[in-house]
């Protein structure tokens, strides 16, 4: 289990935003919680550009499809194919239930792909079982070493 990971979400719905960062506190889950709202600050803080020079690499990435500059596949795709950024769990947390989204996303190595619930007692649960299976149960790469 760890114990010091980062998330960086990817979101540009700033009530998404909001909405995950309560769901996270309100489950007890008190990582360090990054928030990137386009494409282009995603691809900026994971290769440590611009104001995010200093910044820690997230261990665990939950990531829109549909956001501004840069879409989330592209971003996916950018990531799985960086030998330094490809260990990180990617997870397309999306509204999109789209069969093409779904196939693009895994066809560029997604962890994951979670099509977000719009009833907010689903969408709590689906951030806690989240939290269960990638704290808990699975063993991610530690990207502080």
């Amino acid at each position: 289990m760890m114990t010091d990971a980062h998330i960086m979400l990817v979101e540009d719905n700033e009530g998404d935003i909001v909405l995950t960062q309560e769901v996270f506190k309100n489950s007890g889950l008190l990582y360090p919680l990054s928030v990137a709202r386009d494409g282009e600050e995603a691809l900026d803080f994971l290769y440590k550009r611009n104001k995010f020079e200093k910044v820690e690499r997230p261990d665990l990435i939950l990531m829109d499809i549909n956001i501004p500059k840069i879409n989330g596949k592209e971003i996916l795709a950018s990531i799985k194919n960086d030998h330094e950024l490809k260990t990180i769990p990617v997870i397309m947390l999306t509204t999109s239930s789209s069969q093409d989204d779904i196939l693009d996303s895994y066809k560029n190595h997604a962890n994951c792909f979670i099509t977000k619930p719009l009833n907010l007692e689903d969408f709590v649960e689906t951030i806690g079982q989240i939290k269960n299976f990638w704290f808990s149960i699975a063993t991610i790469v530690n990207t502080k070493k």
